[in-house]
């Protein structure tokens, strides 16, 4: 049975309109249609493709579960501390903590996005703690672990899937252009650092069976295919070796199985490595430009160039600690410092070449933001920079969806 949700909104008249709200009367509807003509120059909301979230591990890890459902509420608001954890379902089907649930992506402009399956440190007793800002990476995670907590994870998508007719994992263009068009939220699944994947890539098809379109080589950690990069500020992106012999295997048999390669979190060898091995573009889902905010998790301009070059993508990430100048995390960090860095990658790789890759559920955001809900407001700042509407539209999902649909054909 499908869970009671919202159904999405429709465009009617130039605004968003329930179709199953029996409040919006004929007059109401004329109403609207009037005030939109009074205001002809108001743009067409915009569809976002974003390239990264972390809400299947707030959802799934019991800790971050109960941590963000007591801490937030709707709006930032402080949360019911009394009140029962949600459970994994209930903590995305319905409004909850964090950043991004299924309620408040319908309220938004988000269509599709790229789900990440991630597993914490914590999930393997084997590893310590380490502070990533002081360039230290922690130990890699035991394969079975990961494989482990990534199943888990991919089995509530496909099963959020199956409990809401608004919501759908994505797994090929006709899925994705769906989504584009209103018919409900998608998800494409993605798993954040590849440890789950066995090194002689027996479980792959496993995993591809289960909906996984996207794999980012690494985290900021190492495994059997290649080395992450630290959290440090005022330093650079090459930190190591580049990908292992498993690693380029990796890299051709998701270009034969239709599966993008994600550099985020890649050091700079290992992105090079995939320049030189992949038959698609290079991608890198959520980072910053080097040269606004020179910390080990954002890109060089030749890396830029090189992603220009290929005709690949980089998505702006929201976190925050990789946008500003100064390395810092305030919420409180302005919007314009994130066009800033559109700016840059649209200097070095071309607005064909350029999306969002928010993170959201994965690192702190602009209090301007906020959540999901707040989509509009940067594409408002791009605005305000003077890009166009054909330029936003590619930056919030056109270029997305080329690269998906090059890599899925």
């Amino acid at each position: 049975m499908a869970h009671a949700l919202p159904a999405r909104h429709r465009l009617e008249h130039g605004l968003m309109v329930d179709p199953e709200d029996s409040a919006a009367t004929n007059a109401e509807v004329a109403e609207a249609a009037e005030a939109a003509e009074a205001a002809p120059d108001a743009p067409n909301p915009v569809p976002v493709i974003d390239g990264h979230n972390d809400t299947l591990l707030r959802c799934t890890d019991d800790d971050r579960r109960a941590e963000k459902s007591a801490a937030t509420g709707e709006n930032g608001a402080d949360g019911a501390e009394d009140e029962a954890v949600p459970g994994v379902d209930e903590a995305f089907l319905e409004r909850d903590g964090g950043h991004l649930d299924l309620p408040r992506a319908l309220e938004s402009p988000l269509a599709v996005g790229i789900f990440a399956s991630f597993v914490p440190s914590s999930a393997d007793p084997s590893t310590k703690p380490v502070d990533l800002r002081d360039g230290e990476l922690p130990a890699a995670i035991d394969p079975e672990v990961a494989e482990r907590v990534v199943l888990d994870q991919l089995s509530a998508l496909n099963r959020w899937a199956r409990a809401s007719d608004v919501f759908r994992v994505v797994e090929d263009v006709d899925d994705l252009d769906d989504c584009l068009d209103g018919e409900a939220l998608g998800a494409i699944a993605h798993v954040e650092g590849a440890a789950a994947i066995a090194p002689d890539l027996s479980n792959l098809d496993l995993l591809y069976a289960a909906g996984l379109r996207s794999v980012g080589i690494t985290w900021s950690r190492p495994n059997q295919f290649g080395h992450g990069v630290p959290f440090v500020h005022d330093a650079t992106p090459d930190t190591g070796d580049g990908l292992t012999d498993a690693g380029h295997d990796l890299v051709r048999a998701c270009d034969e199985r239709g599966i993008l390669v994600d550099c985020a979190h890649l050091n700079e060898a290992g992105f090079w490595d995939v320049v030189e091995t992949s038959a698609n573009s290079p991608v890198v889902s959520h980072t910053g430009a080097h040269a606004v905010c020179p910390a080990t998790r954002n890109l060089t301009d030749e890396q830029l160039a090189a992603i220009g070059d290929e005709d690949g993508l980089v998505g702006l990430t929201f976190g925050t600690g990789f946008l500003h100048p100064e390395g810092d995390s305030d919420n409180d960090m302005p919007v314009d410092i994130m066009v800033d860095h559109v700016d840059h990658f649209v200097e070095h790789a071309g607005i064909d070449c350029v999306g969002l890759g928010s993170d959201f559920d994965g690192a702190g955001i602009p209090e301007a933001i906020g959540d999901v809900r707040g989509l509009d407001v940067l594409l408002d700042a791009l605005r305000d920079r003077g890009y166009s509407e054909e330029e936003i539209e590619q930056i919030a999902y056109r270029n997305w969806r080329r690269v998906f649909a090059n890599v899925w054909q």
